[in-house]
């Protein structure tokens, strides 16, 4: 298990100088697999099997979680307030040309203000695995990830860069449970927020919620 920085690229490829898979290579000597991905601007847990029957094992886990438990948790800064405690977006993401069923859960973990905007802490869980969903999600109701500079408030970006050294997209990986029954073995791991990311919701007054 890895906590990804964020601004390094998963998986190398035309114009990417450096990546998680090559860095792994040249570590340990030999390719190692990736069981699943997160986007290059978002940090947090990665889940890295030495061999391909141990990722061809966790990656149809992680593909059947709606239904056998696994959970995979994030954190997210964002604009406005989702206007509830807890719920759920169940909006459809194009991919490919085609439209697909999305639904990702969220919990509000506390909320605050810089400099009279507005902010709010979620927690999220992903049921189905969309291209940037969550980040699409969260855009589509009006609330995006701060920091987000392809589905974003540019101009809220550059307030809140101004005003409180928003330079990163707030979004982190942060908890994967596998229940012992899918793995052989109890498995709950937690990655802690980067710096810059507790920085900003310092700055905003924000004390997040158990």
């Amino acid at each position: 298990m890895l906590n990804k920085p964020a601004g390094l690229a998963v998986q190398g490829g035309e114009g990417i100088k450096n990546s998680l898979d090559r860095l792994l290579e040249q570590e340990y000597g030999r390719p190692l697999n990736l069981v699943h991905r997160l986007d290059k601007d978002t940090s947090g847990l990665i889940l890295v099997a030495k061999n391909r029957e141990a990722a061809s094992l966790f990656a149809g886990i992680f593909a059947a979680r709606k239904e056998n438990g696994m959970v995979k948790r994030y954190l997210a800064c964002c604009a406005g307030n989702p206007g509830a405690e807890k719920g759920g977006i169940r909006l459809d993401l194009e991919n490919r040309g085609k439209s697909r069923a999305s639904e990702t859960f969220f919990r509000l973990r506390g909320g605050g203000l810089c400099a009279g905007e507005s902010c709010s802490l979620l927690e999220l869980e992903l049921s189905t695995g969309r291209i940037h969903q969550i980040r699409r999600h969260l855009a589509m109701t009006g609330t995006p990830v701060l920091g987000d500079d392809k589905y974003g408030n540019f101009s809220l970006n550059r307030f809140f860069r101004k005003e409180a050294g928003l330079r990163r997209l707030l979004l982190h990986a942060s908890r994967l449970i596998f229940p012992p029954a899918l793995a052989g073995f109890d498995l709950d791991v937690s990655a802690p927020l980067p710096p810059y990311f507790e920085d900003f919701l310092r700055h905003c007054g924000i004390l997040t919620q158990s």
